[in-house]
C-alpha cells in the first residue's frame, strides 16, 4: 500500500507571545512554537489551520519545500 503525500506548512513565530490571551500560548505550544524566529514544520489539515488562524497576527506560514 502506497501513502499519499500530504501538504506540509512552514509556521514561524513572528512576534512575542507576551500580553496574549492563555488561550493563544496554549496555541503557540501545540504548534510546537514558543520563541521568537522558531520555525517547525507541519502537516496541513484543518486542526493546525484552526491554530493558526487563532494566532495569525504572531506567525508568518509558508509552503515547506520537499
Amino acid at each position: 500500500m502506497v501513502k499519499a503525500k500530504t501538504a506540509k506548512l512552514c509556521v514561524v513565530q513572528t512576534r512575542s507571545q507576551a500580553r496574549c490571551d492563555e488561550s493563544q500560548v496554549k496555541s503557540l505550544k501545540a504548534l510546537g512554537l514558543g520563541r521568537i524566529g522558531k520555525k517547525v514544520e507541519l502537516n496541513d489539515d484543518n486542526c493546525i489551520r484552526g491554530l493558526i488562524r487563532k494566532v495569525s497576527h504572531l506567525v508568518k506560514v509558508e509552503g515547506a519545500n520537499e
